[in-house]
């Protein structure tokens, strides 16, 4: 790993073992980039990698003879407005109404180690060798300005990280109209575009579409979160690239609120791409000595298709944006009540819920929604957070007691950005929710949005739900929010600060999140939006896992999973169990699937275990006995590898690989049954071709464990079947296990599954 700079040819070289990145400061004193990809080796000048030509309706910026256009040059950090007509990266309003601006280089600074973008989330390192940064500061006379490019490339992954800090040194103020995070350009456009898309319910879906001229992006303007419809994250990947080979660049925003992601081809087929805040509804104003940081771009380059992307993401963001006790940790397998329950419960009742799940091997109980203020619907009591005592007689305090006397540990679900119009915190303060003065206040699910840009409003509800937890013994909180912000505006900040209020929100989120976790670091926090409308790596930052989706159904469940690993570790995704008939779709899976989908994931239930079958438990202890042994190795230790995907056939299967590769596991999933049907073969990867394995698969009908479903009372039916032989990694990978189409028929047909277990035989 290092970065050089090479003073004769004015240029920056960042490489490691993977990957290289060319930038040079060009004649005008602006910086152009030069190449970004697989790692080249360095040498004392690439100035070659210049190109420049005299064309029809170019604006030369600088004296002739030379030819140099914005136009058509790799820049680092455009802006507009001096004979570049694409898209800028930035805008800067100044006091006589001019946006032209001429940021020209002044120094730049190569350090060990990373700095903090407190408080805003950012990746990290631990020891200064584990990374390098340079940081270029740039110059603009004339409204006496800086701006800082920060660059920091990771010795051990393809990663460089983007970030831009603005300081305005002169006099009067200046206006930020736009401040992305990063821009970068590539030569051609022969990409394909892969973003990640949905909405409620069937979140990060991947779609992929080519590059064509004009632009192509994807966005966020819901203010309050990253939101279910478009992720803060896209790749660029080759035609031909593939899961397992091919060239892809994947950019990733650690962000939680209004992003840009957008992708500008060139009518010369130059690609740029822009990552960052969403101009729309910003204007940041600086005044003398003032700076504005913008958040963090991760960007990831793989010559091993798009799972070596996603490995080189899992593996950062694991260990070096992830933080806390709960970093290395697997994690406790847990039961929440909500589709057990809904409001309905009292003590009594989730006592009965407990006691049964510990029986079964479950190591966390949650509490969900409706045990504050007078919450027994979505109408009343968010903002309340103190114990409705009539549900809870014993208070948190007491039903925490009373959980840990079970050997159990206990959490509990808040949702403190939303408030209810009939709540004595909006009775209190009707002034402190999102909202144009004469304007209808929209609302959703009965809320409305607490405006977390005012300090007095997250310092209330800290000391609010900090009593509650300092009173009680919780080990897990599940941090809901259920409504995008609509009418944004502050009732708390001055006519010229209202295109600060979206960001200063996310940043007072990020606040709260700050003091709890820093008062309470034991806790396991796990984000959540309806689901996963705020699955971004700056809640992974805060909260190291998110609620993958509040649809549970196995079959949508595994696009919603896989899609979500392009980006995001197995161990950060919320994955449980529940109820048939699923709750979202009314659609009947088996139990053995459902368990099979959700252990690759931070696994729970979300049900009733005391209204199943003996023979149903006797499921439910073999999954949990399953989790137990492996989620070390699914959670914390392996490579996760896509094998087939669910948007392009009736099969869904993944792989986990332990480092060593000595062990692994494997899921194959059917969606419908089919008859008389062609043989199958499923082809691992990443296991070591002359290692030899035993390969296992619990084969044993489904009839056995859900003789409701299969219309039998189970006496003399068959025992337990294992199905096991030995198999080189060769053998595995390019010849592949058989899977028996009889196996799924006994798996049920439709959404059956089979687990592999592959370990090195000793």
């Amino acid at each position: 790993m290092a970065i050089i700079f090479h003073e004769k040819g004015r240029e920056f070289h960042l490489f490691n073992k993977e990957v290289s990145y060319l930038m040079r400061i060009m004649e005008n004193g602006q910086m152009e980039h030069l190449y970004y990809g697989r790692g080249l080796r360095d040498k004392e000048e690439f100035g070659y990698l210049h190109e420049e030509m005299q064309r029809s309706l170019m604006a030369v910026c600088m004296p002739e003879p030379s030819v140099l256009s914005m136009q058509y040059t790799r820049q680092e950090y455009p802006s507009y407005g001096t004979g570049d007509y694409r898209s800028p990266a930035f805008t800067i309003i100044q006091e006589n109404g001019s946006r032209i601006v001429n940021f020209t280089y002044v120094s730049h600074e190569i350090f060990g180690g990373k700095k903090s973008l407190a408080p805003l989330p950012a990746t990290y390192t631990e020891k200064e060798e584990e990374a390098q940064t340079l940081e270029i500061t740039l110059h603009d006379d004339v409204i006496d300005t800086d701006m800082v490019l920060s660059y920091t490339i990771y010795e051990d992954y393809p990663v460089i990280t983007r970030n831009v800090r603005f300081v305005h040194r002169g006099g009067g103020k200046i206006v930020l109209d736009r401040a992305l995070s990063m821009s970068m350009e590539f030569m051609d456009m022969d990409y394909e575009l892969v973003h990640l898309a949905g909405a409620w319910a069937r979140e990060r879906y991947v779609k992929t579409r080519k590059l064509e001229m004009g632009i192509q992006a994807v966005q966020n303007l819901s203010g309050t979160g990253s939101s279910g419809e478009h992720n803060p994250f896209i790749a660029l990947k080759r035609p031909h690239t593939t899961e397992n080979q091919g060239e892809v660049y994947g950019f990733s925003f650690v962000y939680s609120g209004n992003f840009l992601a957008q992708v500008e081809v060139s009518p010369f087929d130059m690609t740029r791409v822009m990552m960052g805040i969403h101009p729309e509804g910003f204007a940041w104003e600086l005044k003398q000595g003032e700076s504005f940081q913008t958040p963090e771009t991760v960007m990831v380059y793989s010559n091993r298709g798009l799972n070596g992307m996603s490995q080189a993401y899992h593996r950062l963001y694991r260990t070096r944006l992830i933080r806390g006790k709960w970093r290395d940790q697997a994690r406790p397998i847990l039961l929440n009540n909500w589709e057990a329950t809904y409001f309905d419960f009292d003590e009594e009742k989730l006592l009965e819920i407990a006691k049964r799940a510990k029986e079964a091997g479950v190591e966390l109980f949650v509490l969900d929604d409706g045990w504050f203020g007078k919450r027994n619907d979505d109408y009343s009591s968010l903002g309340d957070w103190y114990v409705n005592l009539k549900k809870l007689p014993g208070g948190i305090s007491g039903l925490s007691a009373k959980i840990e006397a079970l050997e159990m540990k206990f959490g509990l679900w808040v949702e403190l950005e939303m408030v209810n119009e009939d709540s004595d915190l909006y009775r209190a303060h009707p002034d402190w929710i999102i909202g144009a003065p004469g304007r209808f206040q929209s609302h959703g699910r009965h809320q409305y949005v607490l405006d977390f840009s005012r300090k007095e409003v997250v310092d209330c509800v800290y000391e609010m739900i900090a009593r509650v937890i300092r009173e009680s013994s919780i080990s897990y909180i599940k941090w809901d929010m259920n409504r995008y912000m609509s009418e944004p505006y502050s009732r708390g900040a001055e006519a010229g600060e209202q295109g600060k209020v979206m960001h200063r929100y996310i940043l007072g989120v990020y606040d709260l999140y700050t003091r709890l976790t820093e008062e309470f670091p034991d806790i396991l926090f796990e984000s959540c939006a309806s689901g996963g409308a705020r699955f971004d790596p700056g809640m992974l930052y805060f909260a190291p896992q998110t609620w993958t989706s509040d649809d549970t159904d196995a079959g949508e469940r595994m696009k919603i999973q896989y899609g979500t690993s392009f980006v995001y570790p197995l161990v950060s995704m919320g994955c449980h169990v529940s109820a048939v008939p699923n709750h979202q779709l009314q659609r009947m899976t088996p139990l053995e699937t459902r368990g099979n989908v959700a252990c690759f994931g931070a696994f729970g239930y979300e049900l009733d275990l005391n209204l199943l079958s003996g023979r149903e438990m006797e499921v439910v202890k073999r999954q949990i006995a399953f989790v137990k042994k492996y989620r070390e190795l699914i959670q914390i230790e392996g490579d996760f590898y896509r094998l087939r995907s669910p948007f392009e056939g009736n099969d869904t299967a993944w792989l986990v690989v332990s480092r060593d590769r000595t062990q692994a596991v494997a899921g194959f999933y059917q969606r419908l049954n089919k008859t008389n049907a062609s043989w199958l073969r499923l082809q691992l990867q990443g296991l070591e071709e002359d290692m030899l394995y035993e390969v296992s698969c619990d084969v044993t009908p489904v009839s056995i464990y859900d003789e409701e479903r299969a219309g039998l009372d189970g006496n003399g039916q068959e025992k337990e079947q294992v199905k096991k032989y030995r198999a080189y990694g060769a053998e595995l990978m390019y010849a592949g296990i058989p899977v028996d189409r009889r196996d799924l028929d006994r798996k049920g047909g439709d959404f059956a599954s089979l687990i592999y277990t592959i370990t090195k035989c000793i």
